[in-house]
């Protein structure tokens, strides 16, 4: 007998009755006629309402569907009756085959896979009607696919009210603009005073450090007219700085006070400060205008919206110097900390007393993205299961959250991110230190929270904590000092970006400070090396070394405080992935960590390789959870490369779920078949691959992730089975033998160029121009126009420094014919090795390898100019700068090379033919591998004739050689030859 078909909206009732209890207590759901301004007959399937939160309808319809996307379209943008609200998003929603027919209606809801789409407004024209300009579906072809939980998140998500927090932000960035204006008028004629509000936030006397300065005000008092209506006990601004007020300052101040007693310290103590400098005047003229900004933000009704303090401060910051720490975006925030949460599947969500015991740590805070993100997750998976945000709140704010950052405005505008969660909810507590950084008053040195290496507890600068710790005043010159304690192996979740900058110089953007990291805050040489010394000293038995910068040193702080089982979250350096000085991070993880993922980003623009706002440098996400016992051991690596940063949070979310959610991923050894697709709709957002632990044997540490920023992992399938030995090719059944070693087993890498010429009494020699007859030649520095055939002409010679003879006689000695490109920038230079006719020394860029035997320095040649031996160096390389594959001298030593000593002697005859057809050949650009006739003509010499392989297997070559040069890593967004065909 057939089943009785359901009425839709007999569906519609049990969807809206099984969202209900995972949006929150406060939201409402409705499915009435006479909701919509205008349209007294529309009926929504369900309209969703909650305080401080845009209206949202779902349409949702049985398949096929017809017309769910043009009913939910209609609805966008109109207002709700009761209460007044505009719909910002829609969702169109199919129920999948079989919930129509099913003998229990609630139980197939309940289990349903949805599909789904989101419409947003993107604009509204000028007009009384606010009419839509135009909207955006997501995803922009296809459907998203998911269950309840999955539409709640994205329900929560979407329902955030973009036009009244635009609306504040808006106002705050004009009162920010009007209170520097104030300062600005003042820097002529009273310049002590703005230096005195620079040194109090721990920067320098500048236009930022007065717009950082008006943030912090205009911030505190728009929190104080929020606390003021819900507490009778604290006045409001029209009474502490409305117009006859005798001496606002002292009101102002006063109810400030009366805050900090309920605490908000991270908000008010740093406030209250700035206000103490100000001359009463200037200050009763800021804080009047400061009032009407606080009207103009209530007025734009943003109620509950923790996304407001979060939008003006992305507007406001931009790079700290030395500090160089970044501002990482809300989504890449989102993504690695729904990653993370979903990491730790023994929390009970449901359960705020457990929640409430959990340690969730970031020891570079800056302006709180991250822990506002974790902050956000916790909450959604809280509200999800029936919680109450409200409660958590003050556990959240008093137990949970830890952030220390050494910029008291940072520790501010983390203290207002995190408040902003629940801005009406009081909390006794936080744990949100200013750590000391510097030479310090006694007159030792501080490295801030790196300080918490070998140490459970510091003395903080200032009380951003539970007021019963303080340890000094309280007065107006300060809130005291507060003993922090972060004990070893407490947390249960550690996330951070932290700063990149290295404590060694090589001649970078500060080549003309000793230690740019220790370089902020006035710091002498004396002080530098001070906090140097301090820093190794913390630093000794850890992961964190000097040439890999102080993140390898926030990474061991991490490693420190987390419990077993505990989650390790981090935005990082690209190079972390690949450099040599990375290695113990690298080793840290194989060795004590398990459940590994590494996530990249395979786009071509500088710009668009990283997770953070303007740093210029490719960067990528690492999670881990800590070993929870001796037996763990890690079942692999699997690495993700993104086509793209998230662009908003809901494709954050959506690229979380297709990672966390994919089971059967393609393995690195399963060769050239590509990676597992990550998609959100039609749209392919990713690929990934396991590297797997048989590659982790005892005795053999990982020495590298090479799996990272690959948009085609087929070519990575296919570097990876060269490197153990295996030609296999795209398209081929079956790998073929091909014997590969170590570079360093085959050849002597040379010196890095310090050796060479550095500073007396390091280098021996000097560089000067080249000379046809120099003693002493050298191939030291790029010249792409001059470097397009094999053989080059050095560019340099170098003259022996007195005094230094015998040792430059030494260095002399490891002069050779062949250089390997070290600083290969595949979309302008064509050649991986170049031969000089005679010895000479290798430099900054061309580096030496010598051979025992001339004949292997042409071989070598010829394959390392080879696709198959420029794709081994850019697989070897790092990819964190766009277009350019970096390798050190001595990670070169490492770099999968032809088996030279296998070659017979036949075959290294054969290399010396082909090197000398090709020695004065012009080869193109290596980006243009796949179009340069000389390059094809070269690979059929290598494969045919020196290795003997067939025709079919040069063909594999050259669709390597296409699909290498498609990556985004190797062409960096550079344009190719219009009208240009493959070479074959």
């Amino acid at each position: 007998m057939q089943q009785p078909r359901h009425a839709e909206s007999n569906a519609n009732t049990f969807l809206g009755d099984l969202l209900r209890p995972m949006l929150g207590k406060n939201a409402a759901l409705a499915q009435n006629s006479q909701t919509i301004v205008g349209h007294p007959g529309w009926q929504p399937d369900l309209l969703i309402t909650a305080p401080g939160r845009a209206a949202v309808v779902v349409e949702a319809e049985y398949l096929p569907a017809a017309n769910v996307e043009q009913e939910a379209l209609e609805r966008l943008g109109c207002e709700v009756t009761l209460p007044s609200l505009p719909i910002e998003a829609t969702i169109a929603l199919r129920y999948p085959d079989g919930v129509r027919e099913a003998p229990d209606l609630r139980t197939a809801v309940n289990d349903a896979r949805f599909s789904y789409c989101v419409f947003t407004v993107a604009a509204y024209r000028p007009t009384p009607e606010r009419e839509i300009a135009s909207s955006v579906r997501f995803p922009e072809s296809g459907w998203l696919e998911g269950g309840l939980s999955d539409l709640a998140d994205l329900i929560r998500l979407v329902s955030l009210p973009q036009l009244p927090v635009n609306a504040a932000t808006d106002a705050m960035q004009d009162g920010i603009s009007r209170v520097v204006r104030i300062l600005d008028e003042r820097e002529k004629d009273r310049p002590a005073l703005n230096q005195r509000i620079a040194k109090l936030l721990g920067m320098d006397n500048e236009p930022q450090t007065r717009r950082m300065a008006g943030a912090i005000l205009v911030n505190a008092t728009v929190f104080h007219e929020r606390i003021a209506g819900i507490r009778g006990d604290i006045k409001s601004l029209s009474e502490v700085c409305g117009p006859g007020v005798s001496n606002p300052k002292a009101e102002t101040r006063d109810a400030w006070v009366a805050i900090l007693k309920i605490n908000y310290h991270p908000i008010f103590d740093i406030a209250r400060r700035i206000l103490n400098i100000l001359p009463s005047r200037m200050a009763a003229a800021i804080l009047h205008t400061l009032q009407y900004t606080a009207g103009e933000v209530d007025s734009a009704g943003v109620e509950n919206s923790h996304d407001l303090t979060g939008r003006v401060f992305q507007r406001l910051i931009s790079d700290r110097k030395y500090l160089a720490t970044f501002y990482t975006l809300p989504a890449s925030a989102a993504l690695l900390a729904r990653l993370a949460v979903a990491k730790m599947p023994e929390v009970d969500w449901s359960d705020a007393a457990a929640i409430g015991e959990l340690r969730i740590g970031d020891f570079a805070c800056g302006t709180g993205a991250l822990l506002s993100a974790v902050y956000d997750r916790v909450a959604a998976r809280h509200e999800q299961a029936g919680g109450d945000l409200e409660r958590l709140h003050p556990a959240m704010m008093g137990n949970v959250l830890y952030g220390c950052d050494v910029l008291p405005s940072a520790v501010h505008i983390t203290g207002a991110t995190l408040s902003g969660a629940q801005p009406n909810v009081d909390y006794e507590q936080s744990r949100l230190y200013n750590m000391p950084y510097g030479r310090l008053s006694d007159g030792s040195v501080a490295i801030g929270s790196l300080d918490f290496l070998k140490s459970d507890a510091q003395l903080t600068l200032s009380n951003f904590s539970d007021p019963s710790l303080r340890t000094g005043s309280t007065g107006d010159e300060g809130s005291g000092q507060v003993i922090a304690e972060i004990k070893d192996s407490t947390f249960d979740l550690v996330i951070m970006n932290p700063p990149f900058t290295r404590a060694t110089n090589h001649g970078g953007a500060h080549s003309d400070v000793v230690n740019p990291v220790f370089a902020a805050f006035e710091a002498t040489k004396a002080d530098m090396d001070a906090m140097r010394d301090r820093l190794n000293q913390k630093g000794s038995d850890t992961c964190y070394h000097g040439n890999a910068g102080v993140a390898s040193a926030f990474v061991a702080l991490a490693d420190k405080k987390l419990k077993p089982g505990g989650v390790l979250a981090l935005v990082l350096p690209l190079v972390a992935s690949a450099g040599l000085s990375w290695q113990k991070f690298r080793q840290l993880l194989m060795t004590g960590y398990t459940d590994l993922e590494v996530l990249s980003i395979s786009a071509a623009g500088t710009r668009d390789i990283s997770f953070s706002a303007d740093t210029g440098l490719g960067e990528c996400l690492i999670l881990a959870r800590k070993n929870p016992d001796a037996e763990t051991r890690p079942k692999g690596i699997r690495f993700t490369s993104l086509t793209s940063r998230p662009s908003g949070l809901a494709q954050a979310n959506e690229m979380a779920r297709g990672i966390t959610n994919s089971l059967a991923v393609r393995t690195l050894e399963d060769g050239p078949w590509g990676g597992t697709v990550v998609s959100v709709g039609d749209a392919r957002v990713g690929e990934m691959v396991i590297e797997t632990a048989k590659n982790f044997a005892l005795g053999k540490i990982f020495r590298r992730f090479n799996a990272v920023r690959i948009r085609d992992y087929a070519v990575a399938q296919t570097a990876y089975s060269l490197s153990q030995s295996r030609l296999w090719l795209p398209a081929t059944a079956q790998p073929l033998d091909l014997k590969m070693a170590l570079l360093k087993d085959v050849g002597n890498l040379g010196l890095v160029s310090r050796d060479i010429n550095g500073p007396f009494p390091r280098g021996p020699f000097s560089k000067v121009a080249p000379s046809e007859t120099a003693t002493y030649p050298a191939l030291w520095n790029h010249a792409a126009k001059k470097e397009t055939q094999m053989i080059c002409k050095p560019d340099s010679q170098l003259t022996a420094r007195k005094g230094l003879e015998s040792k430059a006689i030494e260095v002399w000695a490891t002069a050779s014919l062949a250089h390997h490109n070290v600083e290969f920038r595949y979309n302008a230079q064509p050649l991986g090795v170049a031969i000089t006719e005679t010895p000479s020394i290798g430099g900054r860029a061309w580096p030496n390898v010598g051979f025992d035997d001339d004949r292997f320095a042409f071989a070598y040649a010829v394959w390392g100019n080879s696709t198959l031996g420029i794709i081994m160096h850019w697989w070897h390389a790092s990819r964190q700068d766009a277009g350019r594959g970096a390798i050190s001298v001595r990670s070169a030593e490492s770099l999968p090379v032809l088996d030279l000593h296998a070659l017979t002697a036949a075959q290294l005859t054969a290399a010396q033919e082909i090197f000398a057809e090709f020695r004065d050949k012009e080869l193109q650009p290596a980006y243009l591998a796949d179009l340069d006739p000389n390059r094809a003509l070269l690979d059929r010499r290598v494969i045919c004739d020196l290795l003997g392989f067939d025709e079919s297997v040069y063909q594999g070559v050259r669709r390597l050689a296409e699909k290498w040069c498609a990556e985004p890593s190797v062409h960096g967004g550079k344009a190719r030859p219009k009208g240009a065909r493959l070479a074959v």
